[in-house]
């Protein structure tokens, strides 16, 4: 068993305890938003696929599942899920006859009107008492780090 000590403080950097502060608000923000999704009837995941369709509908399903950070199989089931509710259609690619194309429905419409006042109330509520200049230091901060992250795994994966 794991014995935490209150008389030895262990200090890290302000790097590595950015990287806990990280990971925490992540696991918390995926927590809070999957129990709030729940309310409208759907998965976070069901949502990230509608969000980023609605962002750039038309997409290859390959590269939304690229864009998702997920599997193509995974994206194939939950494109299934949206498509049976008659929230996305697959049509088929004009010049790549074995890709497929999404598209929101028209009954997506107003589901996407509700995920966006969810996403608004609670992203309010996350960010109760920080102002605008820090949201966008903090937002400018994370594209940093993300694109840091992207090159070094690619370079990690060039270099192997």
């Amino acid at each position: 068993m794991l014995m935490l000590s209150l008389a030895h403080k262990f200090t890290a950097s302000p790097n590595r305890e950015l990287g806990f502060a990280l990971h925490d608000v992540a696991r918390l923000l995926r927590t809070y938003s999957d129990q709030r999704a729940r309310e409208l009837g759907t998965t976070r995941a069901q949502w990230a696929v509608l969000s980023r369709l609605h962002r750039c509908e038309g997409v290859k399903q390959n590269e939304l599942a690229e864009a998702l950070d997920i599997a193509p199989i995974t994206l194939g089931r939950l494109v299934d899920k949206l498509t049976a509710v008659g929230l996305v259609e697959r049509r088929d690619d004009a010049t790549d006859r074995r890709a497929n194309r999404l598209y929101l429905t028209e009954k997506a419409a107003p589901a996407l009107k509700e995920l966006g006042a969810l996403a608004e109330d609670l992203m309010g509520r996350a960010l109760a008492g920080v102002d605008e200049r820090t949201i966008e230091a903090m937002h400018d901060g994370l594209k940093t780090i993300k694109a840091n992250l992207k090159y070094e795994l690619t370079a990690g994966a060039e270099s192997k």
